[in-house]
Order: C-alpha cells, then structure tokens, then sequence
C-alpha cells in the first residue's frame, strides 16, 4: 500500500523505437500542401480536406490537419480517434544527410524561402531554420546534432 501522494513501484516501461508521427495544424491544406510538396518534395500517402499525411523518412510519418478539422472523434470500422487540435507555431526537425546541406540551401533560396538561422553545433552537425506557411519552425538538420543522431 502507498501513502497519498505516492506511487507504487512498477518496473521500468517497456521501450520506445521512435516517434512514428508528428502533427502540425495548418489554416489552409491546400496552401500549406503547395509548401510541403513543391518545396520539401514530399510526396502525400493519404489526404482528404481535413488532413494529408507524408513519408518523413524511413518509419516516419509528417501529418497536416487543417485546425479546427480534428475537434470532433473520427469513427471508422478500426475504432475511434480521439478528438485533437493545436495553435501556434510549432517547431520540428527533419534528418537531411550532410552532403545535401549546399543543395538545400540553394534550392531553399531558388524557391524564395528565407533562411532564420544556422547553428553549426558542437558534435558537427548543422542544423538550418525557416518558417513554413502557417509559421512553424521547420529544422532541416544533420547528424552530429544530438548523441543519437
């Protein structure tokens, strides 16, 4: 038995493999899929007015939903989403390999998107930074950036 405020002792979690998805919420699909398709060259798995969904890279999925869209539980045949949603900018970061670093730098620039920062961090990688429609920090990083990348 525990006190209030305590907890009882459980064994460690099993592990995480990953973060598989990573949602963004966007004011216009249409404006921001031009973005994610002509500027990053993403190409959609599955999409509808309310969201699409992209390959990130191997095991990774990169989800728009247009905010607001996402309030409501979806019920489907599988079972129920729950209901979700966001506001503001929002940052992320996608692995890019370090020789592609002047590529993107100039296909960025060929495609009017302003750089906001650079950081060249201490474990050699390069991380470079600009806004996407709905004003979210996108990260195009290369590895050397944390321990595991």
């Amino acid at each position: 038995m525990t006190g209030a405020g305590e907890h009882p002792v459980t064994p460690a979690p099993p592990p995480i493999s990953g973060v598989l998805e990573t949602g963004l919420y966007v004011d216009d699909i249409g404006r921001a899929r031009a973005f994610y398709e002509g500027v990053l060259g993403l190409v959609p798995m599955v999409a509808d007015a309310r969201f699409c969904a992209y390959r990130a890279g191997p095991g990774s999925v990169l989800l728009l939903f247009l905010r607001g869209a996402t309030r409501e539980p979806v019920r489907m045949p599988e079972g129920i989403i729950p209901p979700h949603d966001g506001a503001g900018p929002l940052h992320y970061a996608l692995a890019i390999p370090a020789g592609s670093l002047a590529h993107w730098i100039a296909h960025l620039a060929a495609r009017g998107v302003a750089l906001e920062g650079r950081v060249d961090w201490k474990g050699g990688g390069v991380s470079l930074y600009f806004r996407d429609p709905d004003a979210h920090l996108v990260e195009l990083a290369t590895p050397g950036l944390w321990p595991n990348y």
